[in-house]
């Protein structure tokens, strides 16, 4: 490694590949690297900020730097010297951050094409096409990307429109902040005067009365005055738990478009954009590898493709059938077939309750197996793309009336009772980690 800021921009990229769009730009796109001396690398960002990346992106940084060196190293974070150690307003990006994410950039296919027709009507027509309009689909298959599209369009076309593009996370941030300055106006000025406010990730404003009772009110305001409303969530909002139901109401006054995993006709298209955009031949075989091998995530056929620049680069050499096999090993390491999911998550419920994963799957009807099956169809139909037949053939041929009773259920059960949501993000949470 020449230099602690090519360390640093390779971090970058590792971070970029991982973390949303919004929350890279928001939270860890002002780092500075200081020094990196004895395994351990430190890094300079204001004292608000500070506390946020301490709290919730270390391990991110960790596992990012760990991935270029090789080696694990401790992150210590410092104010920068001067007037940067005064507390700070956490900046929310008013203008798209990504030159890239256009629509003319934007891959279309069967999976993502009534979105992608509703994001442009809304571009061409803010306020009077769609308000709201509410994308939802699981991460890295292109919500963020329109978001940006549509933020980008329309301030080519009306460049004195206020446009607001945040997170469901970072709108929860900075009016702590807000509240802690006991300056809530300028917190209701900067959104509740926005002519159009995109919000990615809404999901993130679950469980927080204060964060959904302020976007309530914005809500409300704008859309009242006819200005546009976006918002992205990785599922619709009849399933955001817990949700209050003024707004859940709200989100779905407008139109509500998904968005599936590209199927494997815009996989190729996405491969061979991203490869002219880096400049890297790629053979019609290899293409075809790779969209065979990684099905379920746009974000990671990009860092695929970029990987194999970089490989090509380092070793000045076509790419051929191995380098795509070295390149793409890591990334399709991280996809487990719907099979692994059903069997961990049968398994991590059974193991939580002291139960037999056999007894789950079968055709016992006490009142424990009963909820803890419902409990696993729950959570399968959360991490998988199965429908409710295959999850019913799952647990002795069940039909697919009986999962979507078990779904309802456990959604009706999730709205009352906090120690239910513990218990399952718990169980997700470790089939999401196990090896």
């Amino acid at each position: 490694m020449k230099s602690l800021e090519e360390l640093w921009e390779l971090v970058t990229e590792v971070l970029k590949e991982s973390l949303s769009e919004v929350i890279y730009n928001v939270w860890l796109k002002d780092l500075v690297p200081v020094s990196f001396e004895d395994g351990a690398v430190t890094l300079a960002i204001c004292e608000f900020k500070r506390k946020i990346v301490e709290q919730k992106f270390n391990d991110v940084l960790s596992d990012a730097f760990e991935k270029v060196l090789g080696f694990p190293a401790e992150i210590i974070l410092i104010e920068p010297d001067g007037s940067d150690k005064e507390q700070r307003e956490p900046s929310s990006p008013e203008r798209p951050q990504n030159e890239e994410n256009t629509f003319e950039t934007f891959v279309v296919g069967s999976s993502n094409k009534f979105a992608h027709a509703a994001a442009l009507a809304v571009a061409a027509n803010p306020g009077g096409a769609y308000n709201p309009l509410f994308i939802y689909g699981r991460s890295g298959l292109g919500k963020t990307h329109l978001l940006g599209a549509i933020a980008s369009e329309i301030q080519s076309v009306n460049p004195d429109l206020k446009v607001v593009l945040t997170h469901g996370e970072q709108f929860t941030n900075e009016l702590v902040y807000y509240i802690a300055q006991r300056n809530m106006s300028d917190f209701h000025n900067k959104y509740r005067s926005a002519d159009v406010l995109l919000m990615d990730d809404v999901q993130f404003i679950a469980g927080r009365e204060r964060t959904q009772e302020e976007v309530f009110h914005t809500f409300n305001t704008l859309t009242q005055a006819g200005n546009q409303v976006v918002l992205t969530s990785d599922k619709p909002p009849k399933d955001i738990m817990p949700l209050e139901e003024r707004l859940r109401a709200r989100f779905e006054w407008g139109l509500i478009a998904d968005i599936q995993p590209p199927d494997v006709e815009t996989r190729m298209a996405i491969i061979k954009r991203k490869a002219q955009v880096l400049d890297l031949e790629l053979s019609d075989d290899v293409i075809q590898y790779i969209a065979d091998k990684l099905k379920n995530n746009i974000r990671q056929l990009e860092g695929a493709v970029k990987k194999i620049k970089a490989i090509v680069a380092i070793h000045g050499s076509l790419p051929n059938m191995v380098t795509v096999q070295n390149a793409i090993k890591d990334i399709q390491s991280e996809e487990r077939p719907d099979s692994v999911i059903i069997e961990k998550v049968v398994g991590e419920v059974a193991r939580t309750y002291g139960a037999d994963p056999a007894d789950i799957r079968s055709k016992k009807r006490d009142a424990q197996t009963s909820r803890m099956r419902q409990m696993s169809m729950y959570i399968i139909s959360e991490m998988t793309n199965l429908s409710t037949k295959a999850i019913g053939n799952e647990f002795s041929g069940r039909d697919h009336s009986t999962v979507v009773y078990a779904l309802q259920e456990m959604r009706r059960l999730l709205e009352k009772d906090s120690s239910l949501r513990s218990a399952i993000d718990d169980i997700t949470k470790n089939v999401s980690e196990s090896d």
